[in-house]
């Protein structure tokens, strides 16, 4: 489902350019996910509460594995949920995994 959240996108082959642009002015964080992964339902709202708790400090995106597994294997997600940070177009750091919310927060700060 679609999110009402302005921090929080859900990236497709579509817009996937667009949200590389974003990381030029705020960090975004790529949840790598899919329907089957049970730790990835629970990493989802961790991610989503900090997106709107930071008020666009970072943006979060979304990526649906099995929608968009071109994406996937360009950064070689082997396992899920992998979430990883993006700076200037580039990858700064993955972690692959769930996390807690203060291990995330901490993640971030470490990365931007």
């Amino acid at each position: 489902p679609m999110s009402d959240s302005p921090f929080i996108i859900d990236v497709t082959r579509d817009n996937y350019e667009k949200v590389m642009k974003t990381s030029f002015e705020v960090p975004v964080l790529i949840d790598f996910w899919a329907n089957w992964c049970q730790p990835c339902h629970a990493l989802m709202p961790i991610l989503a509460r900090l997106a709107e708790k930071y008020q666009g400090k970072f943006v979060l995106g979304k990526l649906n594995t099995e929608n968009e597994q071109e994406i996937a294997s360009r950064f070689g997600i082997r396992s899920i949920p992998t979430v990883m940070l993006f700076k200037g177009g580039r990858e700064i750091a993955r972690q692959p995994g769930a996390m807690g919310a203060a291990d995330i927060v901490r993640w971030v700060q470490a990365n931007s």
